[in-house]
């Protein structure tokens, strides 16, 4: 409970600091040579780790990797619905929680997914969506060892999103990396999903590391704004 409190009381005080909402605009790249190691570090554990894996798994997930990804998800989503309630979306709070209850009930602790077949598919969200919420700027790009792509504001908030599901103060302490876990399990699973796709964007792209960056930019800021903001980019594979 300690940690815990540490945790709220650090986001509390970076919620507070936080000014008028930045959207971003352009690429605020200025640690691009080291991004570009790190890029290639990932670049080498992808092809070792996951795309031989996905290469097998094909274009959609097998039965296996959707029942984790089911079960992953399902826990993870009272983390989900803190950001939400931290956001002051009381929408989104109701429907992930009803969606949890669901699955975890019917869908017997969320190997299966009966909410999804009901139109009730997750709202996904997270603490870098409530710090952007609360208006904290960006920051730079960077590529992160494991986890890929994100920026200055979205590390911060995935260090917090480690710690934020309630479920990690409420099960027995034996069973508290769990929440943790479910969320690697998640990006993991996303990862097969995508399979060739990323495989061949990571691997056969002129410049991976800069078209990753971009799409990346792009979908992060159409998911907080709803406005790709095409004008301010110059897609460098556009003929």
């Amino acid at each position: 409970m300690k940690s815990l409190g540490a945790v709220l009381a650090l986001a509390g005080l970076a919620l507070a600091a936080c000014t008028p909402p930045d959207p971003g605009s352009g690429i605020n790249d200025p640690f691009e040579a080291e991004n570009r190691k790190v890029h290639a570090f990932n670049r080498r554990i992808d092809a070792a780790l996951f795309g031989p894996v996905a290469a097998r798994t094909g274009k959609a997930p097998d039965a296996l990797v959707t029942a984790v990804d089911n079960l992953a998800t399902n826990i993870d989503t009272p983390r989900v619905v803190v950001n939400d309630l931290l956001q002051l979306d009381l929408a989104d709070a109701t429907a992930n929680t009803l969606r949890f209850v669901i699955n975890s009930t019917l869908g017997l602790g969320g190997l299966f997914d009966p909410a999804s077949e009901m139109g009730l598919y997750l709202r996904e969200t997270d603490f870098g969506a409530t710090l952007h919420h609360w208006g904290m700027p960006e920051g730079a790009y960077r590529e992160l060892p494991f986890f890929g792509p994100s920026t200055d504001r979205d590390a911060a908030g995935l260090v917090v999103d480690f710690f934020l599901n309630p479920l990690s103060w409420t099960l027995p302490k034996k069973y508290r990396w769990v929440p943790p876990a479910a969320l690697l399990a998640r990006r993991a699973a996303a990862r097969l999903r995508y399979g060739e796709s990323v495989t061949d964007l990571l691997q056969n792209s002129e410049d991976s590391y800069a078209q990753l960056r971009l799409l990346y930019l792009q979908n992060r800021r159409f998911r907080l704004r709803g406005d790709l903001g095409a004008e301010d980019y110059e897609d460098p594979y556009e003929e």
